[in-house]
């Protein structure tokens, strides 16, 4: 919720971010371009852009129920991809002109098989191949993922990429990097501008339209909370978010309305999109790409040989931030974030930085029982 006297763009955004089709996608839609939707932020927006494409983030935004997408998963499936499928299964994602599955954990994975099955025409459907170690032959190989798949696109599409087209593409979404860590910093001060909550929708809504368009709002937001005078002093605690997904303000808004004010996080949809960037010299634009997706980014739980340096990024954030303690977020039946969450407690507990380790469905039956949890953990660490 976005209060009055606030930034007018921050009204945009939380109203891209609270629904699937958007004024700017239908924007893009009339002028005759193609949207594709894509799972998974380590598929690079870069290569969608160079095609002419509006990328699409796909996620579970509107959804009450997984009962159709029940047909096809079991209960013990993760619920984001299912609330997912479900949405797509009644028509909600008919918007789309392709959609992209990488092959990350094994309920996304079979979202492509599924989707392939369905009585859905969506006219391209990709699977694109994902390292499930980091390490300099894993960039090499994921290079000739991303070369076939910028092949397929080409050849679906008639458009042809070319590197200039690459690296106009790679500096534009720099530039997003850029502005995103410009408004991150400003939480780092005792009277933060902006709310955890209300920085959920910045970044999902990046995620819903074109990136011009996008990164011009930013540029006007971040001179909106230089003048805005800032009301979030009288909280009890500063607080991190960690965890899967992060394409809605669940967890931030219970802890807020706890009293406590969310600073920073590391989600899929928040703070990992902002992390590094790509190189800009041109010589290899995939490479670059692949560089940056497999070797500078902290790559998700998923990955084998990853876990220091989600670790160490985690860790710093923290200290950087200034938090009093760090929430941590699995959706059910996530055995990758299980185990991640497991060993992150203890590392934290090493560093000082108390922790509370939630799992809840992506659609909770129930917030109450979440808030009685999240409020009791603000009360031992309060300032």
């Amino acid at each position: 919720m976005i209060a009055k006297n606030r930034s007018q763009v921050l009204e945009k955004f939380s109203g891209i971010a609270g629904t699937l089709v958007n004024q700017s996608v239908e924007e893009f839609k009339n002028k005759g371009g193609m949207v594709i939707g894509y799972f998974c932020s380590f598929i690079p927006e870069e290569i969608f852009i160079a095609a002419g494409l509006l990328a699409f983030r796909m996620r579970g935004t509107g959804s009450e129920s997984t009962e159709r997408a029940d047909e096809y998963f079991t209960s013990n499936n993760c619920s984001f991809p299912r609330h997912c499928f479900s949405l797509a299964l009644i028509g909600k994602y008919n918007f789309l002109d392709g959609l992209v599955v990488g092959a990350s954990c094994d309920t996304t994975r079979y979202v492509y098989d599924n989707w392939k099955k369905s009585p859905m025409k969506t006219p391209f459907v990709y699977l694109l191949g994902f390292p499930h170690v980091s390490g300099e032959m894993q960039a090499g190989y994921y290079r000739k993922e991303l070369v076939n798949f910028k092949s397929a696109l080409e050849e679906h599409f008639n458009v042809t990429i070319t590197d200039d087209k690459l690296c106009e593409a790679i500096s534009l979404c720099n530039e997003t990097r850029e502005l995103q860590r410009k408004i991150y910093d400003m939480r780092k001060s005792d009277n933060p501008p902006i709310t955890g909550s209300e920085m959920v929708s910045v970044m999902v809504a990046g995620l819903s339209m074109p990136k011009e368009e996008y990164n011009a709002e930013l540029k006007q937001l971040i001179s909106d909370l230089e003048i805005i005078p800032a009301q979030n002093n009288e909280y009890q605690a500063r607080l991190m978010v960690v965890g899967s997904c992060g394409d809605d303000d669940i967890m931030c808004t219970i802890a807020e309305e706890q009293g406590a004010i969310v600073v920073t996080d590391h989600t899929c949809f928040g703070g990992k999109l902002k992390y590094g960037s790509v190189n800009e010299d041109g010589s290899d634009p995939l490479q670059a790409l692949a560089n940056y997706h497999v070797l500078t980014r902290p790559f998700c739980a998923k990955v084998g040989g990853a876990y220091p340096l989600r670790r160490k990024v985690i860790i710093e954030a923290a200290r950087e931030f200034k938090v009093d303690g760090v929430l941590g977020q699995r959706l059910g039946c996530c055995d990758t974030w299980g185990g991640e969450l497991y060993a992150l407690k203890d590392d934290l507990r090493d560093a000082g930085l108390p922790s509370l380790m939630i799992e809840r469905e992506y659609v909770p039956d129930s917030q109450g029982q979440l808030a009685t949890r999240v409020q009791a953990f603000i009360e031992t660490i309060r300032r």
